[in-house]
This record gives C-alpha cells, structure tokens and sequence, in this order.
C-alpha cells in the first residue's frame, strides 16, 4: 500500500515503515503528525484518486530529527574579465520523518 502526500508543499510518494527528509516542519522531535492532504491511495491494484484530496485519508508520522541538514549547495558567481568571483554555501535545514500508517 501507497500513497502520495501533499507534506509543506512538496509531493512525497510514501509507504508505511519509510524514513523520508522534509521541509522544515514545526513539530518537535519525537512528536506525532498526521497529514491529511492525500493525493492518491493505491492498494492491492485498487487506486483512489482524490480530486484534489482523498476525504477521510490520512497519513500518520513521527517526527524522527527535527534538526537536520542537507547537503552543501554551493553558488559561485563571476565576471570574467573583470576579475569578480564569489562563493557562497547553503544547507537547507529539514525533518526526517517516518510513516507509521496509511489510513
């Protein structure tokens, strides 16, 4: 069983049991969180479409690290001939959840 969830504006293709990376969510580590905008619900060949959320269907998680960082994006900016560069790094802080259930 699978579905696709709508969690802080991205689209996550989940299964109960996953640990997954998101945006940055409010709840704490540790905390429990249901999501309910479902997008699609599939199991054993039976598929619900919602149009645009599935009523009543919602995913439920824990919040595993609330403090987590992703990898190094590294801009670099230049002006050749003028002798102009620059290198700035960022690291997008996320939430790795886990999906205990698909209801």
């Amino acid at each position: 069983m699978y579905a696709i969830v709508d969690i802080a504006g991205q689209q996550f293709k989940v299964e109960a049991g996953m640990e997954i990376f998101v945006n940055r969510l409010k709840a704490g580590k540790g905390a429990a969180v249901e999501f309910d905008k479902v997008l699609l619900c599939a199991e054993e060949g039976a598929v619900k479409v919602g149009t645009p959320y599935i009523e009543g269907a919602i995913v439920k998680a824990t919040v595993l690290e609330d403090d987590a960082k992703a990898k190094k994006v590294l801009v670099f900016k230049k002006i050749r001939r003028k002798g102009f560069q620059t290198l700035n790094g960022h690291r997008q802080k996320l939430s790795k959840i886990r999906i205990d259930a698909i209801a």
